[in-house]
């Protein structure tokens, strides 16, 4: 996507000069500015703890912010509730519990679409388009299911409302290599089905082998930008982000065995 063609229009999604944290005087977003354009993949990459997961929580209503706008198509829903947020199009799918462990495939799906019940029927056809699997087990229970098949409902759930914007938190975490590559493929299938996409993931090289453009936070700020490919052969990336995550992917894995 050249400067030219993204000059001419509104991000679908835009942070402006964010500043957000999650305790009275210290802020973990520092100026963080991010736009993803109608059909985007972004993502969002960067060293523990520098504010990423913050990204989409601030975002989502869930951190508070201190400085800068969240912009929807040009529309201010700086701080909305996460139920205002999601009627006007943003979904997210968090990190960790992102099912009801209790409830079916069907009533997880169900419960994404409780502000639209009436319109079940066709967002079920369009989630077991993407998740065929969640058809034919919609009568199990969420709880049963692997990591990789929990992922999928979470995902399936936030469709449902048909989001103009998906926000993912590390979608890969805690999953085998085999599970990781799955949902990768799944996230790259949902952005083809015309769903932008803001992604944050610990596994750099992955992220920015599929996503068309991407950010490196460094200290709450957007440290670097670029399409996925040419943050993966940045020198200055490589040297100063790469390498420190890849090894945090590897610490990650020796203190807990992937899940299936």
């Amino acid at each position: 996507m050249t400067d030219t063609a993204t000059a001419t229009r509104t991000p679908v999604l835009r942070t402006d000069d964010l500043v957000a944290g999650y305790l009275p005087g210290v802020n973990i977003l520092n100026g963080c500015t991010v736009d993803a354009y109608q059909g985007d993949l972004i993502g969002i990459i960067g060293p523990n703890g520098a504010g990423k997961s913050t990204l989409l929580k601030a975002i989502f209503g869930q951190v508070k912010i201190r400085g800068g706008a969240v912009l929807l198509n040009g529309e201010d829903i700086t701080s909305l509730k996460a139920d205002k947020l999601v009627a006007k199009g943003v979904g997210m799918v968090p990190q960790n519990n992102n099912v009801f462990p209790s409830l079916s495939i069907e009533e997880n799906l169900q419960m994404g679409l409780f502000q639209r019940p009436k319109v079940f029927a066709e967002r079920f056809d369009f989630v077991s388009g993407l998740f065929p699997e969640l058809a034919k087990r919609r009568k199990q229970r969420a709880g049963s299911l692997s990591g990789g098949e929990r992922q999928m409902v979470a995902m399936g759930r936030a469709l449902m409302m048909d989001p103009s914007v998906l926000l993912l938190d590390e979608p890969s975490a805690g999953l085998s290599p085999v599970r990781q590559d799955e949902t990768f493929l799944r996230v790259a299938e949902i952005n083809r089905a015309g769903v932008t996409i803001i992604m944050v993931e610990q596994n750099a090289r992955r992220c920015l082998q599929i996503c068309h453009r991407a950010y490196v936070l460094d200290q709450g700020k957007d440290a670097y930008t670029g399409t996925g490919r040419e943050l993966l052969t940045d020198p200055r990336v490589i040297e100063l982000y790469l390498g420190t995550l890849a090894a945090d992917e590897d610490a990650k894995r020796d203190r807990k065995e992937p899940e299936a």
